[in-house]
């Protein structure tokens, strides 16, 4: 990923790990904690546990 790409991503990761249920992300299929997002022109899927605040991420698409 080029460098301006992963900067511009990783404050993106910040915002959405403050707020993993906000910034447009939308839930897959009829899982509210699986959800997906797009972060600056990369669409992520990702994992949502509340009980130990923790976001996993599963899958990076950019092309």
């Amino acid at each position: 990923m080029p460098r301006t790409l992963r900067a511009a991503f990783d404050a993106g990761m910040q915002r959405l790990a403050a707020d993993p249920y906000g910034h447009d992300s939308t839930p897959v299929k009829d899982a509210e904690d699986r959800r997906e997002a797009t972060i600056s022109s990369v669409v992520i899927r990702y994992y949502v546990s509340d009980t130990v605040l923790t976001v996993t991420v599963v899958r990076v698409v950019y092309i």
